[in-house]
């Protein structure tokens, strides 16, 4: 998985999850301790996806005490301006427009594409 898919979306979600996955592998490493070279591969994932887990339960933790951070040091007035669903509404707009970018057109749905080849026969 890319690093960018790791940290997108909420990663205190993506946390548990890999830890999950680790502590699964962890035991699944124990029930074939028998074999060699399966527990040192079982071993060598179960460490992976803790060290994933650990590392984005570190990074979810700082992404909130920054995002504390920031908070507090803006107006409580700007804090609750831009909570409200206009005032991101028009952020939003102003930032298109800044950005030159608008919303990318939906995908045509395959009733759409038929439509389009029977029009063009």
């Amino acid at each position: 998985m890319a690093l960018q898919g790791m940290l997108s979306g909420d990663p205190s979600k993506s946390s548990k999850v890999y830890l999950a996955i680790g502590a699964l592998s962890l035991v699944k490493a124990i029930a074939v301790r028998n074999d060699r070279d399966r527990f040192r591969r079982e071993l060598l994932d179960a460490g992976l996806f803790l060290g994933a887990g650990l590392a984005l339960r570190r990074f979810s933790k700082m992404k909130a005490q920054k995002r504390q951070e920031l908070e507090s040091q803006v107006p409580d007035w700007v804090a609750d301006a831009m909570r409200s669903e206009a005032a991101r509404s028009g952020l939003r707009s102003v930032a298109k427009q800044q950005l030159g970018r608008s919303e990318p057109e939906p995908e045509p749905t395959l009733r759409d594409r038929a439509r389009g080849v029977l029009a063009s026969l």
